[in-house]
């Protein structure tokens, strides 16, 4: 067996030192992906003990981003993007705008030149599409309105950036890097234009073919009875058009992803597709984190303190007060705008990339390198606590300016609206929709609790009452009147997010009845001992129902003999 094996350490590590600092950042009630961070710092070459490859972490995180957007895409719809248009496109415009010229000014004030300045801005106006993500996922406000246009804010980005990329080389020369040459209006030209038309080439194929393609290989995957073929052929889909997409479209690897997701929610098995992903997203996005920490010398916070501050203070405050503006001008509601503005308030893996290609350009002073590294860390360790100030002032600042406050979803139901002696369902997908038919056949009221907007949309028009939006559990179970009700049925799917809601339900009511979905016996374990009366694990279920009607049958057979 061979002794070195770096790829395996790197992966072992980081893995296990991300459980252990994620695990005592829980423990002190802050977000997990600090405790990610440390240790990548931990295992960085900027701190003694163990060293991980840097470059073998870096491509690690890759996957990840391909898995996030990929799930991320799987929840959306062309429709649903194409819908955002409006406000995604010009805002992320003007936001990347502003953000660049407030780069280029502390550049200007540390002597540095215009291109250096450029590229500087340019890296500090990307959000991470990891962070931004997951902090939708966390939040449950992917499907919301707000999570639409921070998803299609994002991808303007992307595009905006891969632009960037392609025109910097040519540019170099011109803004006093060390390639050398002019570039003439034909080079700039033909370069924007290979570009759009390898991106339009791309988006064409996948939105004409892919959305054929793709559902059509998953229905025929699915019919072979192989879960693990069927595991195989969405990770194989979701790889496969990210790396496609940038070997032969230039395209980047989390665009890439994310279209082929959007395609393959075209499926019917979308959902399910969506599970199977969902450990290895998981893991490879806490690679990401690790990856990033590794990047970061903690020398510089003495070093370089001031440009470091202000660095910082252009990601969190000024490009979030550029976002907050830009929202609100668009006459979207004020919680929208704080939402958004909290997501883009930092950087990551494209601000990296591009730091990297202008110092390789002779454009951009290490120096900046540094400082949008730190910047990155800083930002990124700051991210959930810019979100926990909003949820703090949010109310405040609603009360105060009331005329833009007005929610994207429709409200909640008032408490006229909803029944009285009623039962609450927690998600109303492939399960919750079961209990919701039952329910009615019982002639029993009941409150619905769903993020989706078009399941919304749906039980609104049948005139069942639906508490949605972007909002903790508590929140969400405070509207459905949890406390007045007598059952709660809870059918989300993933274990932890059922939880919260399970503690939140028995808090709210000693006396409810609470059931709830598991996969194992380790969720039964645990929604149990959080207050579920009783918890239903499918698997389990299934086998019972087999064995009755295999019985029934044999009962049946011997009466007729």
């Amino acid at each position: 067996m061979p002794h070195e094996t770096p790829l395996i350490a790197t992966i072992v590590v980081g893995l296990v030192l991300a459980f252990i600092f994620g695990a005592i950042a829980n423990r002190l009630r802050i977000s997990p992906l600090v405790g990610y961070l440390l240790a990548g710092i931990a295992v960085g070459p900027q701190t003694p003990g163990f060293v991980a490859d840097a470059s073998l972490a870096q491509e690690l995180a890759e996957i990840g981003v391909i898995l996030l957007m990929f799930g991320v895409g799987l929840h959306f719809s062309l429709k649903e993007l194409l819908s955002v248009r409006a406000i995604a496109i010009p805002g992320a415009v003007v936001q990347i705008t502003i953000a660049t010229v407030l780069g280029m000014g502390l550049a200007a004030a540390m002597g540095w030149s215009v291109g250096a300045g450029v590229v500087f801005g340019l890296a500090l106006s990307v959000a991470s599409t990891v962070v931004l993500l997951r902090a939708l996922q966390e939040r449950h406000l992917v499907s919301t309105p707000q999570g639409h246009i921070a998803v299609g804010w994002l991808i303007v980005e992307d595009l905006a950036m891969v632009l960037a990329l392609v025109l910097l080389p040519p540019f170099a020369g011109l803004l006093g890097g060390a390639a050398g040459g002019t570039v003439g209006a034909t080079d700039i030209f033909l370069a924007i234009g290979v570009t759009l038309m390898k991106v339009g080439a791309f988006v064409a194929i996948m939105v004409i073919a892919g959305r054929r393609v793709i559902p059509w290989i998953l229905h025929h995957i699915a019919h072979t009875g192989s879960r693990e073929l069927f595991r195989l052929s969405v990770l194989a889909i979701a790889l496969g058009t990210a790396y496609g997409a940038a070997v032969l479209f230039d395209v980047s690897f989390a665009l890439g992803a994310f279209f082929a997701g959007m395609m393959m929610s075209e499926s019917e098995l979308s959902h399910q597709a969506a599970n199977e992903t969902l450990p290895l997203r998981d893991a490879f996005a806490v690679l990401f984190f690790v990856a990033v920490g590794m990047l970061f010398n903690p020398m510089i916070l003495i070093e370089q303190a001031l440009p470091l501050t202000a660095t910082v203070l252009i990601i969190v405050v000024g490009k979030s007060a550029a976002a907050l503006g830009i929202v609100l001008l668009f006459k979207r509601p004020l919680d929208t705008a704080l939402m958004i503005s909290a997501s883009l308030a930092q950087i990551g893996e494209f601000s990296f990339i591009l730091a990297t290609l202008g110092v390789d350009l002779g454009l951009l002073p290490t120096q900046g390198r540094d400082l949008i590294l730190g910047g990155a860390i800083i930002s990124i360790l700051l991210n959930p606590f810019v979100f926990g100030l909003i949820g703090r002032f949010g109310p405040r600042l609603r009360a105060a300016f009331p005329t833009v406050a007005a929610p994207d979803a429709p409200p909640p139901p008032t408490t006229a609206q909803r029944p009285a002696a009623h039962a609450v369902v927690v998600g109303y997908g492939r399960v919750g929709s079961v209990i919701g038919e039952a329910l009615r056949e019982h002639a029993r009221p009941f409150v619905v609790i769903e993020e989706k907007q078009e399941i919304v949309a749906t039980l609104e028009e049948e005139g069942v009452a639906v508490v949605t939006g972007p909002r903790p559990p508590a929140e969400l179970m405070m509207g459905a009147r949890v406390a007045e009700a007598t059952a709660v049925f809870v059918a989300v799917p993933n274990c932890f997010e059922a939880g919260q809601f399970v503690e939140q339900a028995r808090a709210a009511n000693p006396d409810l009845f609470i059931v709830a979905r598991a996969h194992s016996d380790a969720e039964v374990d645990y929604l149990q001992g959080l207050g579920a009366d009783v918890t239903i694990m499918g698997e389990r279920e299934i086998g019972r129902a087999m064995v009755e009607q295999a019985v029934a049958h044999r009962k049946r057979a011997e009466r007729s003999h």
